[in-house]
């Protein structure tokens, strides 16, 4: 059996670490120290440095700020946005994270396969039904939607949080199912 370590982790050419400029070089290195590996996505997006730097603000913007949405709901908008794109490498990758984020070996299978069913609140149902509405039928939001989430405690901060994460990576998983990005094999044990 291939582990995917063997295969090309991109469609495109990634650079070697020491060819990355030294302000994301220094970046890769420090998540490697923290994780034990390379995120694949570090090394597929370092080929443009300038929207590596773009994409990175902007995802830690997002998901590492302070508020109502807890880190570990945060990313289940991220498993179940990114399962409804098809998208293998953000499934795997953030399903580890929120496996550890939550504390539940279990939650990122669940959230990805049919989050209607996951053992999750009433509260973070009615987020996730609103981040797929937003990630397929963005021009049908209307204030009903806004009204649902008020009725669990989300305020308009968290409402544009929800939005802006699915959007975003919408986007992200574009552009992974594009470049045929591959999950590190580190990835599917983390939080089991």
């Amino acid at each position: 059996m291939s582990t995917s370590a063997e295969k090309p982790i991109s469609r495109f050419p990634v650079p070697a670490l020491e060819n990355i400029p030294e302000d994301i070089r220094t970046r890769i290195l420090a998540v490697q120290e923290k994780s034990g590996f390379v995120p694949n996505v570090f090394l597929v997006l370092a080929r443009r440095p300038d929207e590596f730097r773009a994409f990175f603000a902007y995802h830690d913007a997002l998901m590492e700020k302070p508020g109502n949405l807890t880190k570990a709901e945060r990313e289940m908008i991220v498993v179940a946005t990114s399962n409804a794109n098809q998208c293998q490498y953000c499934v795997i990758a953030h399903g580890a994270i929120l496996r550890i984020r939550a504390k539940n070996p279990l939650i990122a299978d669940q959230v990805a396969i049919n989050y209607r069913k996951a053992d999750i609140s009433p509260r973070q149902k009615a987020m996730l039904d609103f981040a797929l509405k937003i990630a397929f039928e963005a021009y049908a939001v209307n204030e009903a939607d806004y009204t649902a989430l008020a009725g669990h405690g989300f305020d308009q901060e968290d409402c544009w949080d929800i939005a802006a994460i699915s959007a975003f990576f919408g986007m992200s998983n574009r552009l992974a199912n594009a470049t045929n990005m591959r999950p590190n094999d580190e990835f599917y044990m983390l939080g089991r």
